[in-house]
C-alpha cells in the first residue's frame, strides 16, 4: 500500500527540539540578510500574506522571519478593525497605501482575505460581500503583480486537536492569555464553516500569478522552517558576498578620566 499524503507531512515526524531548529534556522537567517540586500540593491518589491486558521502560528512565523533583518525593509503590517470612514471605502483600499515602494517587502498578518475568513464566518460582511470579493480578488492581485511586485500567499493550516490544545494554553498560561479573545471562542465553534470558507476562496483565487501554498504547522518549529526556505526559494535574489572588514583603531584616551559612578544606575539582581 503506498504512503498517504498526510504521512509525508511535516507534523508526522517528531516534534522538532529547540536546540535543532536553533541550528537550522540560523542559515536561514543569514539567507533572508542577503535577500534583503537584494532587494534594496535590486529595488524589488515584495508582498507576503499569511493567512490561516487561529493559532496557526501565524504571529510566530512573522516574528522568526523577521527577526534578524531590518525592519525598514521587512515591514509588517497587522491592521485593526476598520474605522466607520474605512467601512465606507472600496474594500481593497485601506490595504492599497501598505504596498511596498522599491526595495521594500511587506508582509501582512492576515489581509485582504479578511472578507473571505472571518468577516464571512462571524457574519461581519454579507454573503453576497463576501462571493463579490473573491471575484474580484484575483483581478486586484493580477494588478499587483503586473506593477511589478512579486505575491506570495500562505495558509498555515493545524488539525482541530493541535487548535484546541493551542486554545487552551491560552487559558491556562497567564502569558499567553492576552492572546485570547472572545472571537477566538466563537470562532473555535464554527471549524468547518471556516473549512468551507478557506476551501472556496481556495477554488477562487488560487491562481497562476498569485496561487496560495498551505503550510502544515502543528509542529511550529518545523512550520517556520519550511516557510522561510519556501519564501527563499521563490525569490531570484544573489548569494551575499561578505565584505572584507578590519575594525580601526581605538583613539587614545589623551585626558579622559572615567566618572566615579553613573546617575540612576539600575538594580543588578541578576
Amino acid at each position: 500500500m503506498g504512503k498517504s499524503k498526510k504521512q509525508n507531512r511535516a507534523e508526522d515526524k517528531p516534534t522538532m527540539k529547540r536546540r535543532e531548529f536553533d541550528k537550522l534556522v540560523k542559515p536561514l537567517h543569514g539567507e533572508l540578510v542577503a535577500m534583503q540586500e537584494w532587494v534594496k540593491s535590486s529595488g524589488a518589491k515584495i508582498v507576503i500574506v499569511f493567512e490561516g486558521r487561529d493559532t496557526a502560528g501565524k504571529g510566530g512565523v512573522i516574528k522568526e522571519l523577521t527577526s534578524r533583518v531590518s525592519p525598514r525593509v521587512f515591514r509588517v503590517v497587522a491592521l485593526p478593525t476598520p474605522t466607520p470612514r474605512e467601512k465606507s471605502q472600496m474594500y481593497v483600499q485601506r490595504y492599497v497605501s501598505h504596498l511596498p515602494a522599491a526595495g521594500e517587502v511587506v508582509i501582512f498578518d492576515r489581509s485582504w482575505y479578511n472578507r473571505a475568513g472571518v468577516e464571512r464566518v462571524m457574519g461581519f460582511c454579507s454573503d453576497e460581500e463576501a462571493k463579490k470579493f473573491l471575484l474580484t480578488a484575483p483581478t486586484f492581485e493580477r494588478a499587483m503583480v503586473d506593477s511589478g511586485i512579486t505575491l506570495l500567499k500562505y495558509w498555515l493550516e493545524v488539525d482541530a486537536e493541535e487548535q484546541t490544545l493551542r486554545l487552551q494554553s491560552r487559558i491556562d498560561d497567564p502569558r499567553k492569555y492576552w492572546k485570547l479573545s472572545d472571537l477566538d471562542l466563537k470562532s473555535y465553534s464554527r471549524w468547518y464553516d471556516y473549512s468551507r470558507a478557506r476551501d472556496e476562496m481556495f477554488r477562487q483565487t488560487d491562481t497562476a500569478w498569485a496561487p496560495w501554498f498551505v503550510a502544515h504547522t502543528n509542529d511550529k518549529k518545523r512550520g517556520r522552517l519550511n516557510v522561510i526556505s519556501h519564501i527563499l526559494d521563490q525569490i531570484p535574489y544573489e548569494p551575499l558576498k561578505q565584505p572584507d572588514v578590519t575594525l580601526p583603531k581605538r583613539q587614545k584616551p589623551g585626558d579622559y578620566e572615567e566618572p566615579a559612578y553613573l546617575p540612576r544606575e539600575i538594580p543588578e539582581p541578576y
